[in-house]
């Protein structure tokens, strides 16, 4: 039996999945010691229902994808509408020093798998799947090239074995990241844990002084007037989005959606700031990313078919477990030390699993755990956003060509 759900009760159970994760986080210690995040608690366990019903009663839920892939893109759009060059300034060498920690990963990703599949007996084209395809691509970057992979190099169920190692990578990369990051914060002793905000109006700081998605717990004061315009930003950035795509189908020059959405942001935001002197206005776009983000992860996860993960075959899992264990080892004794086995340095750790071991958004979401329990870290939310949705994407895609022009 399946149930399709329309947008609107799509939204209804994301809302009560947050809600769920609030309570999960807020009540099961080991969750909120390690800095899950609330929207991939309540997506798990979401996750594991719609599984339970499949297995036991073999009931399917389906959610609407569209209006997934609308809050998708109005989280990217944010990304670029708060990419001002004044703050892109602020990133400087460390924004540098990060893109190359994880651009060096994305290599490291693809030589682990590919050099596993040749050991396990398996297509090497296998191991790119399970390399940085999925696990820094995304389940979009899986689809896309899943269909590639299966017409053009006969690598039979390659959507499936893509979207199961993606949805691995998601899982996994939400519930890394504040582990890592708590281990070092501890070994090195980088900070304390910061005292529970009281309840009541806590506004954040000006939006001057803070990066995108930064403070989401705080108050921001924004007007109706400051929401319509805001709104008709977004609209504009995604309804690019949507064009480009399609004229860019199948050309060199094609892109996921979600990175038209951002170039668009990025543009009309230093179009309008600096070209046309008019005031952007920060609060509101911060408001519509970090809900946006939350709708969309909460959706992602929900709409997980953990069956395909218990579907894997062993010399798979294999992969995927270690392909884990290496981006451990790689953030303690790399991306750490590169940048300044600091406080800053461990929370962009955090960061880093959401970026090569899930998405963006799950990114967002783990340096956001982990500042609420530690305290703000300005340096990773300027550099997260922009590294794990614009550049690596753009880098992914050409490491990929160049990777099946050597073994395609």
């Amino acid at each position: 039996m399946n149930y399709e759900l329309d947008a609107f009760l799509t939204i209804v159970v994301a809302v009560f999945v947050l809600m769920v994760g609030f309570l999960v986080v807020n009540k099961i210690s080991i969750l909120k010691q390690y800095n899950i995040p609330e929207p991939v608690a309540g997506g798990l366990v979401a996750a594991f229902i719609t599984y339970i019903l499949f297995k036991k009663f073999n009931i399917t839920v389906n959610f609407d994808a569209n209006i997934q892939q609308i809050f998708m893109l109005m989280f990217f759009t944010s990304v670029g509408l708060s990419a001002s060059l004044v703050k892109l300034k602020e990133g400087g060498k460390a924004l540098l020093l990060f893109l190359g920690c994880v651009v060096a990963f994305v290599v490291v990703q693809n030589v682990v798998g590919i050099s596993l599949a040749k050991a396990l007996g398996l297509d090497p084209l296998i191991g790119l799947i399970t390399g940085s395809v999925t696990l820094t691509g995304g389940h979009g970057t899986a689809g896309a090239w899943g269909m590639v992979f299966e017409r053009e190099y006969g690598v039979q169920g390659a959507i499936v074995l893509g979207m199961a190692s993606a949805t691995f990578g998601l899982i996994i990369g939400g519930m890394m990241g504040g582990p890592v990051a708590k281990f070092l914060i501890r070994r090195y002793q980088l900070a304390e844990e910061i005292a529970p905000p009281s309840s009541g109006r806590n506004e954040a700081p000006p939006s001057s002084e803070t990066a995108p998605f930064e403070y989401p717990e705080k108050t921001r004061l924004i007007t109706a007037d400051d929401a319509v315009k805001t709104l008709g930003m977004f609209a504009i950035c995604i309804s690019f989005a949507y064009f480009m795509t399609a004229i860019a189908r199948g050309q060199w020059f094609e892109l996921p959606s979600f990175v038209w959405a951002l170039m668009c942001g990025v543009i009309l935001r230093n179009f309008l700031e600096n070209i046309l002197k008019i005031e952007i206005f920060d609060r509101c776009i911060d408001v519509f990313g970090n809900a946006s983000l939350s709708l969309f992860l909460a959706m992602a996860l929900m709409s997980l078919q953990l069956w395909l993960l218990a579907d894997l075959a062993g010399a798979l899992v294999i992969i995927l477990i270690v392909q884990t264990l290496v981006l451990a080892l790689y953030l303690y004794f790399v991306t750490f030390r590169v940048m300044g086995k600091s406080y800053d340095a461990a929370v962009l750790c955090a960061g880093q699993c959401g970026v090569n071991l899930g998405a963006t958004p799950t990114a967002i979401a783990n340096i956001q755990a982990v500042t609420n329990t530690y305290g703000p870290s300005h340096k990773a939310f300027l550099i997260i956003p922009l590294t794990g949705a614009f550049f690596v994407d753009i880098v992914n895609a050409v490491m990929i060509q160049f990777t099946l022009s050597i073994f395609g």
